[in-house]
């Protein structure tokens, strides 16, 4: 049976709070860490809060890796989901100066921020804007607010759909492919957020 929608189990995330922004839209949602059941989605979220090696290392203990990387549907990666959607990420709580291996689903590293003056991590609502026409952010006001949560970011590239100003410029957005990763938590972030998820269920 296809679902409409999966939300990964990936052992690490606050699950319940995507699963319910995406329920009040009205689509067929469910969570599950069952390969068969993931790869049968029409579109998938890969969601994450903490930090990323206790995520990859996670997500490896329940053999998902190759599954998330063969994905050919739409895949949305929220908050440290988009973080992980990269190949590496600076993130390290080893102590060893090597970089955490990521999904490798979209080009890129993941850096600690710098943010001078300013408080870490980045918690609160900020400024979006969209750096090219996407699927993602239509019908989405350009500089409309979203709430962020995040002490490591991935610096605008190529990849980039949209970018927020905390002190430096970094990626708000990414996408490549099957593949869109948002910094911010959609879920948490009112009717621009609520938009997000609705266009998401459309690609």
């Amino acid at each position: 049976m296809t679902t409409s929608l999966v939300i990964v189990d990936t052992g690490c995330a606050n699950i319940a709070s995507v699963k319910f922004a995406v329920q009040r839209l009205g689509i067929q949602v469910i969570v599950s860490d069952e390969l068969s059941v993931i790869s049968k989605a029409q579109r998938v979220i890969l969601p994450g809060v903490g930090s990323a090696p206790a995520a990859m290392a996670s997500i490896e203990n329940k053999r998902l890796t190759a599954c998330i990387q063969s994905l050919t549907q739409p895949v949305l990666g929220v908050c440290l989901g988009m973080q992980l959607m990269v190949d590496a990420s600076q993130e390290n709580t080893m102590g060893n100066n090597q970089d955490t291996q990521c999904l490798g689903l979209i080009p890129g590293r993941v850096v600690k921020m710098v943010a001078h003056d300013l408080t870490l991590p980045h918690m609160g609502w900020n400024r979006v804007t969209s750096v090219k026409e996407n699927l993602l952010f239509e019908d989405i006001d350009d500089g409309a607010h979203f709430y962020f949560v995040h002490g490591y970011a991935v610096p605008e590239y190529e990849y980039t759909l949209a970018t927020c100003q905390y002190h430096d410029r970094f990626s708000a957005a990414i996408h490549k492919d099957n593949f869109f990763g948002v910094q911010f938590h959609p879920e948490r972030s009112s009717g621009a957020g609520a938009q997000l998820l609705k266009n998401f269920s459309r690609i």
